[in-house]
C-alpha cells in the first residue's frame, strides 16, 4: 500500500509538472529560421533554393512559390505536374485573403454507374481511372499571371534545369523502387521512373542524376508559348496565359489525352479545354482574436475551423498541454468535425446550395457539439451533426443522416479483373476493418507537399499541392504523371451525399493550405503533408502557438495525436474508431488514462508533421520560419 501511495504521489507530481513547466522549455531539433526581407519554405531543400533564386531576381513571394511548385513537381515530392494545387494568398494591395482552387475534375464518362459497373466501390487508387484532369499547371500559371512579377521563363528555369537532370534524393528513389512492379503496368511510366530496367535495382540510386527528357520538353513548350506571345506584342499576363492555353488546348493537351486514352483513361480534349482555375472567397472563423482562413468545402479545410469553434468552449490551457483531458478534448472535437466533413463536404458547384456551411461554422452549432462530448469515454460511434437548424432550415438529408455509421456499410459488387482489389467479402475482418493494417495507414497518410512564402511587400502564400505521386501513370510523351485523386470520390450517396463522382466535378480532397490573420495583418501561413492527418496536425500546431506560446519551430516539432475515427479519403475509405496515434514521449500515466477512456493506443517517435510555417513578428517586423523534423522540409530566409 505504501508503494502504491508513493507511485500515485509521483504520478500526481509529474502531472502537475506537465501543466506547470513551460511547454517551450527544450531546444528544437532544427533551428528556427529568421528573416527580414523574404522567406521560402517547402518540402525539399533544392526546391527551397528555387524559391530563393526568384527573390534574388527581384520576384515576390508568389514568384517564389511558383518556382518552388515547379521544382517539387519535377522532383516527384509526392506529386507530379499532372496533380492538383490549392493555395491561399494574402494580397497586400487588396488587404484580403484569396483562394486558389486548381483541383482537377472527373472526366467525361466518369460516372458512379461506370465505376460500379466495373466492380468498384470507390474509384481505384492507381491507374488511368484514378485520374482527374491536371490542375497544377493551371494553378501555377494563374497565380503567376495574376499576382507574380517575373516571367514564366524565369520562374520555370529551375524546374527545367532539374528535368534536364538533378541529383535525386533517397526518399523518392526508394519510393520508385518499392513501386516498380506497379510502374511496369503502364506503357510510358517505366521509361521515366526506371533508368536501370532489367537490373536488380531498376530505380535510380540516391545521388544519381535523374533525367526526364519528355518533361523538360513539355516545360520548354510552355516557355516557348510565353516568349512567342511576348514577341507578338502581348502583355506579360497574356503571354503567361498563352502558355496556359498550350497546355490545356494545344499540342501538349493533344499528346496528354492521346496517352491517357491509350492507357484506358477517360480524358477528352474538351475536358481539358473546359476546366478552369477558380479564384474564390475562402471560409474563416475567429478563434480568440485570430482569424483563420481555409478554402471552401471541396476540401477538408473547414473541418479545422469547426474544430477550433468546438475547442474554443474549453479551457485548454487550464487542462495542461497534452494532458489526458486535453487530448480527449482535441480527439472528440476532431472526430465531430471530420464526421461532418465525411457527410456534408463536396464540390459546392454541384450542391445546389444545400450544403449547410453557415450552420457548420456557426459558434452556436459548435456549442451544441461541445455539449455532446462524453468526458469519461471516447464516443466510437460519433456521427455527423445536424447544422441546418442553425441556419433556419430543415435537414433535407435526415434519413441518410440517421442511417450513417462510422464504418462504411459493406456492399457486394460484381468484380472485374481490371482492378487490384481484394474481393469485397475478403476486405474486412469481423470488426469491419481491413486485415492489412499497413495498407490502411499508408493510404490514410497518402501525402503531398507544402509551400510557404512571404516577402517584405506583404505578399504571403500557403500552398498544398499534390497528386501524381509514384507510381503514377505517365501521360504519353509529355513526361506528366497523372493524378490519383479520383479515389477520394464515392459512388454511393450513402457514403457522402455531396461527394458522388460526376463528370466535371471536383472530389472532396484532404489538401488544405492555411492562413491566419491577427489585427488585420498576416499572422501565420502554415500547411502540412499527410492525407487525412493534415488538419489534425494543423489544429494542434495552431493551438501550440496561440494557447501555449510556442515559437513556430517548437510548435511544428511538438508531439501531437492523430485520430483514425473519420472515414479515410483514400483506398477503401475505412475508419478505425477509438484508435489514437501518440508520440512515444507521452507519459505512462497519460497513456493509462486514455486507455481507461476506451482509446486504442499506438505510438511513434514523431507525430507532428511534416509541418511548414511562417509567423510574422509585428513587434520586430521580421519573420519566423519553421519546418518540422518529421520529413525533408526545408526553408531559406533573408
Amino acid at each position: 500500500m505504501r508503494l502504491r501511495s508513493l507511485l500515485a504521489a509521483v504520478g500526481a507530481a509529474a502531472a502537475l509538472a506537465v501543466v506547470a513547466t513551460p511547454v517551450a522549455a527544450q531546444r528544437t531539433a532544427k533551428p528556427p529560421l529568421h528573416a527580414r526581407h523574404w522567406m521560402a519554405v517547402t518540402g525539399k531543400p533544392l526546391a527551397a533554393t528555387a524559391g530563393a533564386m526568384m527573390f534574388a531576381k527581384g520576384g515576390n513571394a508568389i514568384d517564389a512559390a511558383c518556382a518552388m511548385l515547379g521544382a517539387v513537381t519535377t522532383m516527384w515530392d509526392v506529386l507530379s505536374w499532372g496533380g492538383e494545387t490549392q493555395a491561399l494568398i494574402y494580397h497586400p494591395g487588396l488587404k484580403k485573403v484569396i483562394g486558389i482552387n486548381a483541383l482537377g475534375v472527373a472526366p467525361t464518362g466518369a460516372t458512379a454507374a461506370f465505376y460500379r459497373g466495373k466492380g468498384y466501390r470507390y474509384p481505384p487508387e492507381y491507374g488511368p481511372l484514378a485520374a482527374v484532369t491536371p490542375g497544377t499547371p493551371g494553378g501555377l500559371l494563374t497565380m503567376l499571371a495574376e499576382y507574380g512579377k517575373l516571367s514564366l521563363k524565369e520562374v520555370l528555369a529551375p524546374a527545367i534545369q532539374m528535368a534536364d537532370g538533378y541529383a535525386i534524393e533517397a526518399q523518392t528513389a526508394n519510393l520508385i523502387e518499392t513501386n516498380k512492379a506497379r510502374i511496369k503496368q503502364w506503357k510510358y511510366s517505366p521509361a521515366v521512373y526506371l533508368p536501370h530496367l532489367g537490373e536488380k535495382r531498376e530505380a535510380p540510386e540516391a545521388g544519381e542524376v535523374f533525367v526526364q527528357k519528355d518533361l523538360a520538353a513539355t516545360l520548354r513548350k510552355l516557355v516557348d508559348a510565353e516568349q512567342a506571345a511576348l514577341k507578338a506584342g502581348k502583355s506579360r499576363k497574356e503571354a503567361i496565359y498563352a502558355a496556359y492555353d498550350r497546355f490545356y488546348k494545344g499540342d501538349i493537351a493533344q499528346e496528354l489525352v492521346r496517352g491517357v486514352q491509350e492507357e484506358g483513361g477517360l480524358f477528352t480534349m474538351q475536358d481539358l479545354a473546359n476546366w478552369k482555375v477558380k479564384i474564390e472567397e475562402p471560409l474563416s472563423v475567429n478563434y480568440k482574436g485570430v482569424e483563420v482562413y481555409k478554402l471552401q468545402q471541396w476540401q477538408q479545410g473547414p473541418a479545422l475551423l469547426q474544430a477550433l469553434n468546438i475547442v474554443e468552449n474549453a479551457d485548454l490551457k487550464g487542462m495542461g498541454y497534452n494532458s489526458a483531458r486535453y487530448l480527449h478534448t482535441i480527439y472528440q472535437a476532431m472526430s465531430m468535425a471530420f464526421a461532418d466533413r465525411d457527410f456534408y463536404y463536396g464540390d459546392p458547384a454541384f450542391a445546389k446550395d444545400q450544403q449547410p456551411m453557415k450552420g457548420l461554422l456557426s459558434k452556436e452549432y459548435a456549442k451544441a457539439r461541445y455539449a455532446q462530448i462524453d468526458w469519461l469515454r471516447n464516443d466510437a460511434n460519433v456521427k455527423p451533426g445536424d447544422p441546418y437548424p442553425f441556419e433556419g432550415r430543415t435537414n433535407p438529408l435526415k434519413a441518410r443522416l440517421d442511417a450513417w455509421t462510422v464504418l462504411p456499410a459493406p456492399q457486394n459488387l460484381p468484380r472485374s479483373g481490371q482492378q487490384d482489389r481484394l474481393p469485397l467479402e475478403q476486405m474486412a475482418d469481423g470488426r469491419g476493418q481491413m486485415a492489412d493494417d499497413s495498407a490502411f495507414k499508408e493510404a490514410f497518410y497518402a501525402g503531398t507537399t507544402s509551400i510557404q512564402a512571404a516577402d517584405e511587400e506583404g505578399w504571403v502564400i500557403s500552398v498544398t499541392p499534390s497528386g501524381g505521386w509514384p507510381p503514377a501513370v505517365i501521360a504519353g510523351h509529355t513526361g506528366v504523371g497523372l493524378s490519383q485523386r479520383a479515389q477520394s470520390f464515392v459512388t454511393d450517396s450513402s457514403d457522402g451525399p455531396f461527394n458522388v463522382i460526376e463528370p466535371g466535378k471536383r472530389p472532396r480532397v484532404t489538401l488544405t493550405p492555411s492562413l491566419a490573420m491577427k489585427d488585420g495583418a498576416p499572422y501565420i501561413a502554415f500547411s502540412v503533408q499527410g492525407g487525412d492527418s493534415q488538419d489534425q496536425n494543423l489544429l494542434q500546431f495552431l493551438l501550440n502557438v496561440v494557447e501555449f506560446n510556442m515559437t513556430p519551430q517548437e510548435a511544428v516539432e511538438a508531439p501531437n495525436i492523430n485520430t483514425f475515427q473519420m472515414r479515410s479519403s483514400f483506398g477503401q475509405h475505412e475508419s478505425r474508431p477509438g484508435r489514437m496515434l501518440a508520440a512515444e514521449s507521452l507519459p505512462f500515466y497519460v497513456r493509462n488514462e486514455l486507455r481507461k477512456m476506451g482509446y486504442t493506443m499506438e505510438y511513434e517517435e514523431r507525430t507532428s508533421g511534416p509541418i511548414t510555417a511562417i509567423l510574422f513578428d509585428r513587434r520586430h517586423k521580421t519573420m519566423w520560419g519553421a519546418a518540422s523534423n518529421h520529413g525533408e522540409d526545408y526553408g531559406i530566409g533573408w
